[in-house]
């Protein structure tokens, strides 16, 4: 049926898996014609009376695929071997073979489980783990084991690790084919491209060093559309008379697509592609590979609350098999827009689409299945956080109940192809929301640097001529011709709404009720979401001074993200759609800003405040609870006397532990058991400042606790003049400060307890004079040399020899002749 290719070698040993086993894995680099021969040979083979459905990651590879097996079999599309893909069907009763994107798989299953008249299901390019290639494999491995042991289940590779795919199907048959190709030389940058510079301009300059460098067809990859347009323009005018663009993206038309992909009648082809040429297709003439080191993969975007496109750097793996596009027909070269010093750091392989993306389809897609991940054989099992916010999400939009268990809306969001959050918005508002899907599900049709007002871009796909007279930013026609015929597709496939006559931001808030932006008071355009994130506009912006607006695309910043796309809104749309869910709340929160206990009665959005007014008669007892937050954001009020009651519980805590624990960071973890029931009346910081700790600390105690203090450390000494001196147990050892002259009389030195108080004595004017902790050896010994020095610079107050016969006393002497 066709020329013997590489793959011709594991046809027999991979027959005999599928009749043995039924299921099998087959390895086989790009180039073998695993894609158009394994098809052909197990209908050929007749394994199975039902059709043949092969997955292809790409509506242009199935196409394609499609194409070249009827080709083979000298018909047309549609007979033998037909396709489907989003928007376009060729299929007919006699069709056997169909080859479907992977996206239809899960359609197929979910309107029939048992794949009534499927014979065998083939997830070729199993390498690229697309999500939706990952739920296909682990519905049909649940349906092959509930439903139809007779499935015959096939997953193909260009580049992966075989055995865990066949340790998920039960431990099935490997067969590997070696392929066959030509030598690659590869050639590397001297030096890094500057960081300044612009990645087209550098990619150009490296398709304009390797055409005369080189012979045949030259395959540039290029991370996306834009991209491609920009080198395009940049290589017109400066290419030999010989060479001829074609460039290669999956948004084209198929008649385009092609012409890239076929032979050229004259000269040499400069195909200027995505990572759609990596290995799902075959280009005729190509020798040499110009690889721009990017590539663009699905990742969730928490800016668009969707999944989106982002640029990264090649791995590894997608490096190799885009070197070996260069060696299919003879020998080659690939030029590399990067240092081999740079290879080292690019990672081995590009993750699974199902750790990256968005897991709200598939999360919807399990409820109604009616399973869990766990209850499925994933390769890749979703993360479990991801996962519970994508039912959150769901929840959200009434897709799912309290339960996560699919609702009756919910099947209705499951059966439009789009996300979700825009699925949910065409089944509320109807057809009349199509345009708005169809252009919030695709890229920006508008130039960089365009206001990000989204009804701009509604204009341009609404009236394009009307827009273009009126507007500087231009649209991309392509683009905008992409967006309207999808939205088409859509209107036809929109149920008529309750709702009618909806404004484009009451349909654009249905999509997304957690990013209905109120702006905040003060100069710059702050927009608080009702989702409790916080956004930005740039000062320029004409939505700059809007009150209210629906953000539909922001970058994703965590702290305070930039808008990128957003639509104005009036309060009185918000209240028609949201009014169930607006509510009066009540609430007393510690202002940082102000300093203060700050009572409100709100009427709210989620965390948009529509009405604010001062809660006047709000209970005390939640402006003391407030003000606990005040308490931890000033920090504890410590007086002396509090510091003190604290250190003497702590002293003897280590002894008695059956006393609270009154260090500061335990006072602060338990504010609500000890300081709340004290705060009346205070709530603001100058409040705070004159608050004193004592007694709420000292409450802490029971009266046996206090008189256990008092006993091991009591709070004061009394003098021998009968007054109270503080007792400082802030340091190692408790200690007292006191005049020289209060002490006389004193023959026994004070304790605490059995331990001797340190005693600083002063002189009469204040300052330290001695310190000791031996008052009876001090007045012995060392008192007659201070005696000596204090007499000169103090004859005014008393210095009697012998101080323990003195009176104690805080005058001075008496005066003569009184």
């Amino acid at each position: 049926m066709t020329t013997c290719l590489p793959i011709h070698d594991a046809i027999a040993p991979l027959l005999d898996a599928l009749k043995s086993r039924g299921r099998a894995v087959l390895q086989a680099p790009p180039g073998a014609g695993k894609t158009t021969v394994v098809p052909l040979e197990i209908l050929s083979a007749k394994l199975t009376r039902g059709r043949i459905l092969m997955l292809e990651p790409r509506r242009l590879a199935a196409r394609a695929a499609a194409e070249r097996m009827a080709q083979t079999l000298g018909e047309t599309p549609g007979k033998t071997v037909g396709y489907r893909v989003r928007g376009e069907a060729k299929v007919s009763k006699s069709t056997r073979i169909e080859v479907v994107t992977e996206g239809i798989l899960t359609r197929m299953l979910q309107s029939d489980p048992e794949l009534s008249g499927i014979g065998a299901v083939i997830f070729d390019e199993f390498h690229e783990r697309s999500l939706n290639a990952d739920l296909g494999l682990a519905l049909c491995l649940e349906v092959a084991g509930a439903l139809r042991d007779d499935l015959i289940l096939l997953a193909m590779s260009a580049t992966l690790d075989a055995a865990p795919v066949a340790a998920l199907m039960g431990d099935a048959p490997v067969i590997t084919s070696q392929g066959r190709s030509y030598p690659v030389e590869t050639r590397w940058l001297d030096r890094p491209v500057p960081k300044q510079r612009r990645y087209e301009e550098a990619v150009a300059d490296l398709v304009l060093k390797a055409i005369p460098e080189t012979e045949g067809g030259v395959l540039v990859f290029l991370p996306g559309e834009g991209e491609i347009r920009r080198v395009e323009g940049l290589l017109q005018g400066r290419l030999p008379p010989d060479c001829h663009l074609r460039p290669l993206f999956g948004a084209m038309e198929f008649a385009k697509q092609r012409a890239a992909i076929a032979p050229s009648d004259s000269g040499r082809k400069i195909v200027l592609a995505t990572s759609i040429a990596e290995t799902s297709l075959t280009i005729q003439d190509i020798r040499v590979v110009v690889d721009g080191g990017r590539a663009r993969r699905a990742r969730f975007d928490p800016g668009s609350g969707m999944s989106r496109l982002v640029t990264e750097k090649v791995t590894r793996a997608e490096a190799t098999q885009r070197a070996g596009r260069a060696g299919r027909v003879a020998e080659g070269t690939c030029f590399r827009l990067w240092t081999k010093g740079e290879e080292g750091v690019l990672l081995a392989y590009p993750p699974a689409e199902i750790e990256a993306a968005d897991l709200a389809g598939l999360s919807l897609e399990l409820a109604l299945w009616g399973a869990a991940p766990d209850d499925l054989a994933f390769l890749t099992p979703p993360n479990p956080g991801a996962y519970a916010e994508a039912q959150a999400l769901l929840r959200m939009l009434g897709a799912l109940d309290d339960q996560n268990r699919i609702t009756g809306h919910g099947k209705t969001l499951a059966a439009l192809p789009l996300h979700p959050r825009l699925a949910h918005m065409l089944a509320v508002a109807g057809p009349e929301a199509a345009p708005l899907a169809s252009l919030m599900a695709d890229r920006d049709p508008l130039s960089r640097g365009a206001p990000v007002d989204l009804s701009l871009r509604l204009s341009a796909l609404r009236d394009p001529r009307a827009y273009a007279d009126r507007h500087p930013w231009p649209a991309n026609r392509g683009a905008i011709e992409r967006i309207r015929a999808e939205a088409k597709r859509l209107r036809a496939q929109a149920k008529k709404a309750d709702t009618k006559g909806l404004s484009d931001a009451s349909m654009a808030a249905l999509a997304y009720p957690d990013r209905v932006g109120l702006r905040r008071k003060g100069s710059d355009p702050r927009f608080i979401l009702s989702g409790g994130k916080g956004a930005i506009l740039p000062q320029e912006d004409d939505l700059a001074a809007a009150r209210l607006i629906v953000a539909t695309d922001l970058d994703g910043n965590p702290r305070e993200a930039r808008i990128r796309q957003a639509v104005q809104i009036s309060e009185a749309e918000v209240r028609d759609l949201f009014g169930g869910q607006i509510e009066w709340t009540e609430r007393c929160a510690w202002d940082k800003r102000d300093r203060r206990v700050v009572a409100r009665r709100q009427e709210c959005f989620g965390q948009v405040i529509l009405d604010d007014r001062v809660w006047k008669d709000a209970p005390q007892d939640q402006i003391a609870l407030a003000m606990l937050e005040g308490v931890r954001d000033l920090g504890l009020n410590w007086s002396d006397a509090a510091r003190r009651f604290v250190a003497r519980v702590e002293l003897v805590r280590d002894g008695d532990d059956t006393l609270p624990d009154m260090r500061e960071a335990a006072l602060l973890d338990g504010l609500e058991d000890w300081l709340l029931p004290h705060l009346a009346g205070v709530k603001t910081a100058q409040d705070w400042k004159s608050f004193d700790m004592l007694e709420a600390l000292r409450a802490r105690l029971t009266w046996d606790q206090m008189q256990r203090v008092d006993a091991a450390a009591p709070a004061h000494f009394t003098t021998p003049l009968g007054r109270k001196i503080p007792i400082d147990y802030g340091g190692e050892t408790p200690e007292i400060s006191l005049r020289l002259q209060e002490m006389f009389g004193q023959t026994s030195h004070p304790m605490v307890g059995r331990a001797p108080l340190r005693v600083t004595l002063l002189s009469p004017a204040g300052r330290p004079v001695q310190t000791t902790m031996d008052i009876p050896g001090f007045w012995a010994n060392s008192y007659a040399d201070v005696r000596k020095d204090m007499r000169g610079r103090y004859p005014k107050h008393p210095w009697p020899e012998d101080p323990t016969e003195a009176d104690p006393t805080l005058r001075a002497k008496p005066r003569k002749g009184r």
